[in-house]
């Protein structure tokens, strides 16, 4: 999951209207209702409706080309801020608006209702104070799965001293952002620059191929991404094949943070710490988000392109022991989910996985919902009391509702709810997934569902074809999640180990005591240490009674 891992470099979250509910509630009042209203206006004249607030978006004559996107501004209390921005683990401290434009030209405006689609609530219900506001055109539409980029068109801060929502209701006082810049480049994009400059052929070496499966099923070249790290020594040792294990990214990872982590990979071999492997850095990201490697109607049959075309490719180019005792997967958060789904549904060519705070792997505990239960909804407990979706010491930090409808506002798509649905849902009458369920009530849909389950959850597939793929299976799944995870992760890990014992398939779980969702991998000070244990487990497999020592590096 990692809803945008800080990447850990990277991550973020997603909004709805209020009044299905409150429309249900006057149909149920009946005759009753509507006599009283007929006395009251007999009595007193009709309350005017709530007025809107609007904001103006300016495209500075600056700006070199008419521009279009999804334009979304800003707000939150305060002053002096460089930058307003949806905060990840405070969603309800900054208000955010929307609206889609279109081939707006340098020097036109365009006017937002702040009103008709915002979070956490309309604009016209912020209490009166000082506000500062920002408005971001995102022009790919991907700032759900990535936040804003130096793609982006941006207005600097703008101060809004005694803001009140009660006075904005004129053109005259409705507040000005003028877009008249690129977002700035993200600061850490210097440090990645310095590691691909480390990215040598014989070290580091991108990949891509055009997947004939994938380019047939979305009707244009597709491709399939990935950086080889190759272990010290490789051009040395012509003569010596690798055991290689195959990693993927979370939700907000792409193939340049591939890059970041499989160089510390490579240090790591370097040091004498991890055996001496090749590393294969999958990206898994798409526009709709994570597609997980996942042979799905939406995203297309991408562990097929990955288990027939793309690793025997590689297999051909690269000194890799291609056998499947020594072709292993590793992955953290949705990454970890994508190499369990892989690891059991490609039995006979994977030889393990060792995955990291999978999402969830049994569809009984979906970060706290249990989607099999009767009346079961996303937003609320049985009790009426929200779920969590997001925790730090302890203490909840964001709800699931909180989460989905503020990815509402950001997008309709790319966000980490939206995604699910992309991977595991069924395709509807309109040829977009079904969604799993409502986004004004949170009502899940059984029928939905139904489909994920047969489909995805890990736990029901193993029960359901224990005798077909149990052999392939037992003593191959490894699992590693912190009991504090900040998603509430450890639950669904829970479960899916219970099926597995009780099936016979000695499963190996690890459950690091008050570790989250960001520092699962920390030894002591070693923020990546439990990589060495990963791949000296991996290694044991591969090349059983062999102790491996430090591969000479080049002269």
């Amino acid at each position: 999951m990692a809803w945008r891992q800080d990447s850990h470099l990277l991550c973020r979250l997603n909004c709805f209207s209020r009044f299905s509910g409150l429309l249900m509630g006057s149909l149920a009042m009946g005759s009753l209702v509507l006599s009283a209203t007929l006395f009251a206006s007999a009595q007193t004249a009709p309350a005017d409706p709530p007025h809107h607030v609007f904001f103006r978006v300016q495209i500075a004559n600056s700006i070199p080309q008419p521009v279009s996107g999804r334009l979304l501004i800003f707000m939150k209390q305060g002053s002096g801020d460089k930058e307003v921005d949806a905060q990840e683990f405070h969603p309800e401290a900054t208000s955010v608006t929307a609206r889609e434009v279109h081939d707006l030209a340098p020097g036109s405006s365009v006017e937002v209702d702040a009103d008709q689609t915002a979070f956490p609530e309309p604009f016209s219900a912020l209490a009166a104070g000082s506000y500062e506001a920002q408005a971001v055109l995102d022009v790919d539409h991907s700032y759900n799965y990535g936040g804003r980029s130096d793609k982006d068109w941006i207005s600097p801060v703008t101060q809004l001293p005694a803001w009140d929502p009660a006075t904005q209701n004129t053109a005259a006082t409705e507040p000005t952002l003028v877009i008249d810049g690129h977002a700035a480049q993200n600061p850490r994009y210097g440090a990645f620059l310095k590691v691909l400059a480390e990215a040598k052929p014989g070290v580091a070496e991108r990949q891509q191929f055009t997947s004939p499966s994938l380019t047939a099923f979305w009707g244009k070249p597709t491709k399939v991404a990935a950086w080889v790290i190759l272990p010290p020594g490789y051009e040395q040792q012509p003569q010596t094949k690798y055991p290689t294990a195959y990693w993927t990214h979370g939700f907000g990872g792409n193939l340049d943070y591939a890059l970041f982590q499989g160089m510390a990979l490579r240090k790591r071999m370097e040091a004498g710490t991890m055996p001496p492997m090749i590393w294969v850095m999958l990206d898994e990201s798409v526009p709709q988000g994570t597609h997980e490697f996942a042979d799905s109607v939406n995203n297309g049959p991408w562990g097929a392109a990955l288990t027939t075309e793309f690793i025997p490719q590689l297999e051909k180019k690269y000194r890799m022991d291609a056998r499947r005792d020594a072709r292993f997967l590793n992955g953290h958060s949705s990454g970890g989910w994508a190499t369990l789904q892989l690891e059991v549904n490609y039995p006979r060519f994977f030889g393990g996985t060792w995955s990291t705070s999978p999402d969830p792997s049994d569809f009984h505990d979906f970060t706290g919902p249990d989607l099999y239960a009767p009346h079961a909804n996303m937003y609320r407990k049985p009790g009426g009391t929200p779920w969590p979706i997001m925790r730090q010491s302890g203490k909840v930090l964001a709800t699931f509702e909180q989460f989905s409808k503020l990815e509402q506002v950001l997008g309709p798509y790319g966000g980490q709810v939206a995604s699910f649905d992309w991977v595991f849902s069924p395709k509807g009458p309109s040829g977009a997934p079904e969604p799993m369920f409502d986004r004004v009530t949170g009502d899940v849909d059984p029928q939905v569902v139904a489909y994920w389950r047969d489909h995805y959850d890990l736990a029901h597939i193993v029960q359901q074809d224990w005798a077909k793929r149990g052999p392939d299976l037992k003593g191959r799944i490894h699992v590693f999640v912190g009991t504090a995870d900040t998603f509430y992760l450890d639950g669904a890990a829970h479960d899916f180990e219970a099926v597995l014992r009780r099936l016979g398939g000695d499963p190996h779980f690890t459950y690091i005591p008050d570790r989250t969702h960001f520092d699962v991998y920390k030894v002591g000070e070693d923020k990546n240490a439990l990589f060495d244990q990963i791949g000296s487990e991996m290694y044991a497999v591969a090349r059983p009674g062999v102790q491996w020592k430090k591969a000479p590096a080049k002269p």
